[in-house]
């Protein structure tokens, strides 16, 4: 994959003096847009424009502060991407959630070595906890294992698909200790010689994203990049804001399929009238998500159980309402929505990925029947 450097002094220069969600959208729409489709196409993977979002402050809003921390923001911006280009919404949910890692972590050598240089985006990187996210409920079971040598650990097994990836950068996953079945939260290291990433098969969409399936081949994890250890206490303060973060990536997509629908109504309104889904009723549907998605975002750290079973629940809602947009925008274009030039297709396919990203709309359900 490519990569396409930004003229940042032009998007200094037209940056206004803003909130960060509003710089990003500045970037969304004037340096995003015009790359989204090489990035759906799988051409490009936009490393500087990460970068990019990185200096403007995109990846830092969330960083706890004296305990507290406010998601809002990140969500905000991750929508306004989201509303161009769904991969790079799906992008800087990955830097978001390994920043949201690093600033949760108790271990503070990671913090000291990497907790700035990922909430300014100086290193890229992402989040291998599909895996993990699936074995905590019972639907896999972990595919790392590790055992513990001086000074650290040795980890090995394979993850099919973690995004954001490239030479240089980290995500974080977790491993199984092969002594007692306890659960150890670690970052890996993608320029470690015994880390692969393989490249993976055609995806529908999302091939821009830095998506590739890693292999472990006895790997030292060395203790300064141990997340958390025990993983499950760790897991369980954070896991609000990783799928809250989520939503992010649905309001901005929903947000577009409006404004397709909207589009398309000078010439073909009269006809699209009689189809039952209208702008107008997402428009509120997706006023209502971003309402409960800013109650909730507001306290990540919320520890009762009616607090977790809504944003589980409004994260199944998000998912189902961009499958349902989309389908709309689509119908409402017609056949010109149908070529592979019109972003409605696009839409449609990035929306599929909202609905099975983990954790998808199966487990979602599964998660809220075990409550």
């Amino acid at each position: 994959m490519g990569s396409v450097a930004l003229n940042r002094h032009v998007i200094e220069d037209d940056l206004p003096s803003a909130s960060i969600a509003e710089q990003v959208a500045t970037i969304a729409r004037k340096n995003l847009g015009p790359m989204a489709a090489a990035i759906d196409a799988g051409t490009v993977y936009p490393d500087e424009l990460l970068h990019r979002l990185g200096d403007v402050g995109a990846w830092g809003s969330h960083v706890p502060k004296n305990g507290a921390a406010d998601l809002r923001c990140a969500i905000h911006s991750i929508s306004a991407l989201g509303e161009v280009c769904g991969a790079t919404a799906f992008m800087a949910w990955c830097q978001n959630t390994l920043v949201w890692y690093a600033a949760n972590s108790n271990n503070p050598a990671l913090i000291a070595k990497f907790g700035d240089k990922f909430a300014t985006g100086q290193i890229l990187g992402g989040t291998g906890l599909s895996n993990p996210m699936k074995s905590f409920f019972g639907i896999e079971k972990l595919k790392l294992k590790g055992r513990k040598v001086d000074g650290g650990y040795i980890v090995k097994g394979a993850l099919p698909w973690v995004s954001n990836l490239g030479p240089g950068h980290f995500f974080g996953t977790i491993f199984e200790r092969e002594d007692d079945g306890g659960q150890v939260m670690f970052l890996a290291d993608c320029s470690d010689p015994a880390i692969t990433l393989q490249p993976c098969k055609p995806f529908l969409a999302m091939d821009g994203t830095g998506t590739y399936g890693v292999q472990f081949r006895e790997v030292f994890v060395p203790d300064d990049l141990i997340l958390a250890d025990p993983a499950g206490p760790f897991v369980k303060k954070i896991r609000a804001g990783f799928i809250l973060l989520q939503v992010g990536m649905a309001t901005g997509l929903i947000r577009d399929c409006i404004a397709i629908m909207n589009e398309v109504d000078p010439p073909l309104g009269h006809v699209n009238r009689y189809l039952p889904q209208q702008p107008v009723n997402f428009q509120e549907l997706l006023a209502e998500l971003e309402r409960e998605a800013m109650a909730l975002a507001a306290d990540p750290y919320n520890e009762e159980d009616s607090y977790w079973r809504k944003v589980v629940a409004l994260r199944l809602r998000a998912g189902e309402a961009s499958v349902a947009a989309a389908h709309a925008a689509m119908l409402h274009c017609g056949a010109r929505g149908y070529l592979m030039s019109h972003r409605a297709q696009r839409r449609l396919r990035e929306s599929y990925f909202v609905a099975i990203v983990t954790p998808a709309t199966k487990q979602l359900r599964k998660m809220l029947a075990d409550m």
